[in-house]
């Protein structure tokens, strides 16, 4: 069987646009759901798909966050090149905290991290998730259960060096909080298992942003885009964008 690859997305549905940013081993459907939600609604959604990301894990281990963190900025070039002068970011997990880098290093209307992780004390579950997410594709690829054995048995001894390089940028972005002044709603699921959710607390106390909000979804894990609450999240997303400053 042959897997059909991620490709990144650009819905337009008017003026206001919004980058959508998915999370580590995922690709552009984590936030597809969510893009076609802000389109009926009147915005233009582009999500881009970092390097190594929607492929085999094999190919994530050759890649690191100065490759995904490029593909964010080619991403908010590619809005501004619609002619979209004012870019508000959205990113769920690892696509949460380009989405606060991205709000200290770029002009941002507003910023939306979504269970994005900022102490990164994480490691051992992000490999645990990269080695299912093998299985998972190389059982979608009908391989058999000896090949797939194999297969996961000569990753495992694979040096996993993008884990300390993401905990890098993790632990950089927790140390410039401060640098965040665009308006922020920071949403997080109270049954995330994958993250410390104390990271949303920590992202709230330590910003700099005037308009702050701290939204917990209590029915919601870590996948909070495909969760229970999904269509509340849309919602509130929604009224957030809604007010904020989009004029010129």
């Amino acid at each position: 069987m042959k897997v059909v690859q991620p490709k990144p997305f650009t819905f337009q549905g008017g003026d206001r646009a919004v980058l959508l940013l998915h999370g580590f081993t995922g690709h552009s459907g984590d936030v597809r759901m969510l893009g076609r939600f802000l389109e009926k609604n009147g915005y233009t959604c582009h999500a881009p798909i970092y390097a190594g990301h929607g492929v085999p894990i094999e190919e994530l281990l050759h890649t690191g966050p100065e490759d995904w963190w490029d593909d964010v900025l080619k991403g908010y070039e590619h809005l501004k090149s619609l002619g979209h002068s004012k870019i508000a970011v959205c990113g769920l997990s690892l696509g949460g905290v380009f989405s606060l880098k991205l709000a200290t290093e770029a002009e941002v209307v507003g910023a939306i991290p979504m269970c994005a992780p900022t102490i990164a004390d994480h490691q051992d579950r992000l490999k645990a998730g990269m080695m299912a997410r093998a299985k998972e594709i190389k059982q979608l690829e009908g391989k058999n259960e000896e090949q797939v054995a194999e297969e996961l048995s000569a990753l495992e001894k694979e040096p996993f060096t993008v884990l300390e390089r993401s905990k890098k940028l993790i632990d950089g972005i927790g140390e410039q909080l401060d640098l965040v002044y665009a308006p922020t709603m920071i949403a997080q699921g109270r049954l995330d298992k994958m993250i410390n959710t104390d990271s949303a607390t920590m992202i709230y106390k330590n910003i700099s942003s005037e308009e702050k909000h701290l939204q917990w979804y209590e029915k919601s894990g870590h996948a909070i885009t495909f969760g229970p609450e999904k269509d509340q999240l849309h919602e509130d997303i929604y009224a957030f964008l809604q007010g904020l400053n989009w004029e010129s």
